[in-house]
């Protein structure tokens, strides 16, 4: 794992790599070696106007307009063939950006085609309508045509599957791209977009600024040609961007924060639900947002649910991320530790029984890498701010509840909706729970789950639309109605014997 020479990568622009206007860079490090391995532009209004303008000359100028669907559709497939080509050297990438699993990162590259070629799919599918009128001798239909010019702003937990949930709606509706991958992990994105760029992309429709939210991520969102903005990240951030959409009407898409509930009722098949807990807050290291971070136990098996979520949270390799062996990476980034730590700490003062973990891991060979041991903690309540506000680490909050009434109204006590898990074997109360709660996405007997052609996105304060499935190309659209006239033309209006 070890780089001594950081390289040295420019900004993505016309299917090139550029240098940019100035010459501040930022460091890429490595979470689990601590090394800087990369270096990338802090992009300055100008890069992003640059690569901005770029974007709207191939939407408006360039060989992009002229792209039949099919045209499209066809682009999408040799993007994810070349995708699953090179999905080990993408997923080397991620994970020295991110300290994610290997095993994690190689998973969703290979998933990612799958994200193109149902692109490629419903791009060659009918989006408008032919509308029955309430006039005679008239005819209406609507079509649907691309934004424009789409600012995709993506995170660090997932910075390529998250990227291909906008870029495949995106292109399939014939819009053009500006991205910019969070600063922790820029250098996947700007290799992917170079894969992309080889695959016969025409030059402007995907481009790549990298830096801090301070300058270029500012610039980007506000760039008066921009018409749209589609943003993954935290909820602070999407409220922020949500702002400076506002004051020119640009559309937006945000997938934002989440504080998901996962109920396990008495009836619960208890060894399934706690294999579906450690999956839903230890997975990704707790790094994802719809992690089950809330873990609502009924009275009748709180202990037993306690001890063994204790239990097999100790049982966790923490450790190297491209170690077959190691079940957690690390953190991403020293910052994100300390953020979690601090909450580790909060949850202590303020009540809460710490079961296992809390404190950072020790792995050998890896004295300077992000790793924290799998925490849980009980005797949880729901006013607590371990159990009201998003941590994005592997920290499990569990929380007593007594009846159904209880669990829903503890589980809907939040500002986020993203996500939820119910565990019960009662047929009847497992949708008669889920309809009652305020979540995007509802698992039952199973959790963190998700597919390219389900809907995902969130409630209240956990975001604004939905990406993936048929209706996130209708968010990269606008629809036009159009009026024919059958008859024999316009009659003058202030003469009507005429």
């Amino acid at each position: 794992m070890s780089n001594p020479l950081p390289r040295h990568y420019g900004l993505f622009i016309d299917n090139e790599f550029v240098e940019p206007a100035g010459d501040d860079l930022l460091d890429v490090d490595n979470p689990a070696t601590g090394e800087v391995w990369a270096r990338v532009p802090d992009a300055s209004a100008e890069d992003v106007d640059r690569a901005v303008r770029s974007a709207r000359r191939a939407f408006s100028e360039g060989d992009w307009p002229g792209y039949r669907a099919a045209d499209r559709a066809k682009l999408l497939i040799r993007i994810g063939e070349a995708v699953a080509e090179h999905a080990e050297e993408l997923a080397d990438l991620q994970v020295r950006e991110n300290g994610k699993l290997h095993r994690e990162m190689y998973g969703q590259a290979k998933l990612m085609p799958e994200y193109f070629n149902y692109y490629a799919g419903l791009a060659q599918q009918p989006l408008g309508h032919t509308n029955p009128l309430h006039l005679s001798d008239m005819i209406n239909y609507t079509v649907r045509e691309p934004l424009g010019v789409v600012a995709a702003i993506t995170p660090w937990n997932s910075p390529l599957l998250l990227l291909a949930w906008k870029l495949g709606p995106a292109l399939a509706a014939g819009c053009t791209v500006v991205a910019k991958p969070s600063e922790v992990t820029p250098v996947s994105t700007l290799r992917f977009a170079e894969i992309a760029a080889g695959c016969g992309l025409p030059p402007g429709v995907l481009n790549v600024v990298t830096g801090l939210g301070q300058p270029s991520g500012a610039a980007l969102t506000g760039h008066p040609d921009v018409d749209k903005i589609a943003f993954t990240g935290s909820t602070a951030t999407g409220q922020a961007i949500a702002s400076v959409a506002g004051r020119t009407l640009k559309r937006v898409s945000l997938e934002l924060g989440g504080k998901s509930p996962n109920i396990v009722f008495e009836d619960a098949d208890l060894d399934s639900a706690v294999n579906g807990l450690v999956a839903g807050i230890f997975g990704a290291s707790g790094q994802t947002c719809m992690a089950g971070s809330r873990i609502l136990v009924q009275d009748g098996v709180y202990d037993r649910v306690v001890d063994e979520l204790a239990r097999r949270a100790e049982a966790i390799v923490v450790g190297d991320p491209t170690d077959a062996a190691s079940q957690m990476g690390t953190i991403a980034s020293r910052a994100q530790l300390e953020k979690v730590l601090h909450y580790i700490q909060v949850a202590k003062d303020d009540g809460a029984r710490l079961a296992a973990g809390g404190e950072p891991a020790t792995v050998p060979g890896l004295p300077n890498g992000l790793f924290v041991r799998p925490t849980v903690f009980a005797d949880v309540t729901n006013d607590m701010k371990i159990a009201r506000e998003e941590v994005f680490g592997p920290i499990a909050s569990v929380l007593r509840f007594d009846s159904e009434d209880d669990a829903v109204r503890i589980a809907n006590d939040t500002e986020f909706g993203l996500a939820a898990g119910v565990w019960t074997q009662n047929v009847q109360r497992a949708h008669r729970v889920s309809g009652r709660l305020r979540a995007g996405t509802v698992w039952i007997n199973n959790y963190r789950k998700s597919g390219y052609s389900t809907p995902f996105g969130g409630y209240k304060q956990s975001g604004i639309g939905r990406e993936n499935g048929p209706d996130a190309l209708r968010e990269y659209t606008e629809e036009k109605s159009v009026w024919v006239d059958t008859g024999q033309g316009v009659k003058d209006p202030f003469n009507p014997r005429a």
